[in-house]
């Protein structure tokens, strides 16, 4: 089966909560439209017209680019499609201005990241909601 990756495809809710439920174990429904208009880039993974991968690129309009919701639908994982979001959307950051690409990932996803070309630096976070 042939994986297509597409820049910015604005999936429906509907792919996406799918694809939400599947990846994460999310069982709220969420609207994506708002956070999807003020990325900087999305790419999409697809096997035929199914949403199997998504990663989301936000910034700070300036310089600055996060990649955020990296994640594979669990029968399509261990291909190589997560890096190749990441790459994908690195390149589609660096094409629109961003000169620096941030990620923060908990421990067990050090190996990936860094096969995806991120290098280890130190960051800080706030737990806002518990």
């Amino acid at each position: 089966m042939t994986i297509e990756f597409r820049a910015d495809p604005y999936p429906a809710n509907g792919a996406m909560n799918d694809l939400w439920r599947q990846a994460w174990g999310a069982t709220e429904l969420r609207d994506f439209a708002p956070v999807l208009t003020r990325s900087l880039a999305h790419v999409g993974a697809y096997a035929e017209e199914r949403l199997i991968g998504f990663v989301n690129v936000a910034w700070d309009g300036g310089v600055h680019a996060f990649i955020l919701d990296t994640c594979v639908h669990p029968d399509f994982r261990r291909q190589g499609i997560g890096v190749r979001l990441v790459r994908e959307a690195a390149r589609l950051a660096r094409g629109r201005g961003a000169h620096w690409l941030h990620v923060d990932f908990e421990a067990h996803l050090e190996k990936f990241y860094r096969e995806c070309g991120f290098e280890p630096t130190k960051a800080g976070l706030i737990r806002l909601r518990p």
